[in-house]
């Protein structure tokens, strides 16, 4: 059963004016950019510095004015429908900016009223139970550690019951404890029918966590595709073989093969998974009476992936 887009974006163009030297110049930050996230799954959004994701993001939220195109959240038009498409979209900034001297709970209240929440449908202790603050909801956020300041910043973003919420770089900079944990906060949120719009810089996260992924560079959409899709656009397997001893192979001796390291247990060797198969390679092992003792592969990863559309 298809699932229905709860976000589409169509010729989507964000440019800045800047004045430089007495002169001024444009910047265009988002180009033409068309996507669509669908109803329940985690999307990535992912690009290098200065690719345009804070620009998208900021124009969801309404901080930022888009200058051509359309965005389109749960039916609402942002041009028509601004409150609507505020209402459906819980944004975590990356930047942990809290108010000191409120507790979880008030910081809650008061955002929940913010969004036009009555009081009889608010949820606060729902959420703080949710992101593991139950404890901490009467004590000052100051006092809070920073994975907790972290969790709380996902309870606020909670408060209106959003159906799409965007954690903008929410790992960066916490240690692996933190991290671990979030996630796990945000695959219960999933599991409860919300959908994720995630941008990371560790990609190994987004392997792990998105179902689709957007890759975007100087403002253009280079990649959108299923995360299980852009790993099979790799083209280079590496494969390490443990052998009895040392075996005879030198580059190109079959088509696109690479030695990476040859010596008396191990052959390390690289090559390009449309000109070669393994077997390739294990006949002329075993043409010189080499007895095989194990084989790992390594069909890298999404970094690869990234590197190679970026080419950063």
């Amino acid at each position: 059963m298809n699932k229905e887009n709860v976000l589409n974006v169509k010729n989507l163009n964000k440019i800045y004016k800047k004045k430089r030297s007495g002169l001024t110049e444009s910047i265009h930050a988002l180009k033409n950019l068309n996507l669509e996230v669908k109803q329940g799954e985690i999307f990535g959004l992912l690009g290098p510095n200065g690719a345009g994701k804070s620009t998208f993001i900021n124009i969801l939220s309404g901080s930022t004015i888009k200058s051509s195109g359309s965005v389109n959240v749960w039916g609402f038009d942002l041009d028509k429908n601004p409150r609507q498409i505020k209402a459906s979209i819980g944004i975590v900034p990356q930047e942990v900016n809290i108010d000191p001297f409120f507790s979880p709970k008030q910081l809650l209240e008061l955002q929940a009223g913010f969004f036009g929440v009555k009081k009889k449908d608010r949820i606060t202790d729902t959420i703080l139970k949710l992101v593991a603050l139950e404890k901490q909801a009467n004590s000052y956020s100051r006092s809070l550690s920073g994975g907790m300041k972290r969790r709380l910043l996902v309870a606020k973003a909670l408060v209106h019951q959003p159906p799409v919420i965007i954690l903008d770089e929410p790992t960066a900079g916490v240690d692996v404890e933190l991290r671990n944990k979030l996630w796990e906060n945000v695959k219960l949120l999933n599991n409860q029918g919300v959908t994720i719009i995630l941008t990371t810089h560790y990609l190994y996260e987004a392997e792990e966590m998105c179902d689709r992924i957007a890759i975007i560079n100087n403002g253009n959409l280079v990649a959108l595709d299923s995360t299980k899709n852009l790993l099979n656009r790799i083209k280079t397997k590496i494969v390490k073989f443990t052998v009895n001893k040392k075996i005879e192979i030198e580059n190109e001796s079959l088509p696109s093969l690479k030695v990476i390291n040859n010596d008396e247990y191990s052959l390390n060797v690289s090559y390009e998974k449309s000109q070669l198969n393994i077997n390739e390679i294990i006949s002329i092992i075993n043409s010189q009476n080499v007895k095989i003792l194990d084989i790992s592969t390594d069909d890298g990863d999404l970094e690869d992936v990234f590197i190679r559309l970026t080419n950063s």
